[in-house]
């Protein structure tokens, strides 16, 4: 009989910051990866940065905002992979605006990237590891405090972690473990801000003991 690949790891919004990093410290655990974006050369660099790693390599392009794209990526995902031991949503739409100055059309664009895609693929995922028991969904968060100067961004990063909380109130008590990872700076590598160092506190969220869960950890740099 033919083996099946052991569940591994799904991100979303897998571009070259956090979302590659992310990857590559699940595949250096030897879990296979499938990688979610929307532009095809994002996920083959993505893609050719984990191939030192020797493992089962998805790649399936897919906007976050478009359920029916989101819903065919996740299922493709599951069958090849089976259902994900950790997924991770990290799209987001970053951008600097301040109170008024966004059309509500601009408003919805920004809510759907940074909240509701989340919300959609945890839909997706999320009861399927409950059924079996176990699971991680991470989202990545932001904006520890609202700021003026990002409206759009801090309305959809306090989303984010009602959405942590609604996930572990409705399948927390199943095994699943829902948490954001804060980042409270700008993403550069060799930076307090270093991409693989955030990819650290992922790995530690996945890990955890089931009684010592948290629900945020927070990215304040190094120091």
């Amino acid at each position: 009989m033919e083996d099946r690949i052991m569940p591994g790891a799904v991100i979303i919004g897998a571009g070259p910051g956090i979302g590659q990093a992310v990857a590559r410290r699940f595949a250096r655990e030897g879990m296979p990866i499938t990688l979610i974006a929307r532009g095809g050369q994002t996920l083959r660099v993505v893609a050719d940065a984990l191939a030192p790693y020797d493992v089962p390599i998805i790649t399936l392009p897919a906007d976050s905002t478009d359920r029916a794209e989101l819903d065919t990526a996740l299922d493709q995902a599951v069958d090849e992979h089976g259902v994900p031991e950790v997924a991770v949503y990290n799209a987001a739409l970053v951008r600097a605006d301040e109170l008024g100055e966004l059309s509500v059309r601009d408003h919805m664009e920004a809510w759907a990237v940074n909240t509701v895609g989340a919300l959609n693929a945890a839909a997706r995922l999320a009861p399927a590891m409950a059924a079996r028991g176990s699971g991680t969904f991470l989202v990545t968060g932001g904006m520890p405090e609202p700021k003026p100067q990002y409206v759009s961004l801090s309305l959809g990063k306090a989303g984010v972690r009602t959405l942590i909380a609604l996930l572990d109130q409705q399948y927390g008590s199943f095994g699943v473990h829902a948490a954001s990872v804060t980042v409270d700076g700008p993403v550069a590598p060799g930076t307090d801000f270093d991409p693989d160092d955030i990819a650290e506190h992922y790995w530690h969220l996945h890990t955890q003991p089931r009684h010592l869960w948290d629900r945020e950890v927070l990215h304040t740099g190094r120091s």
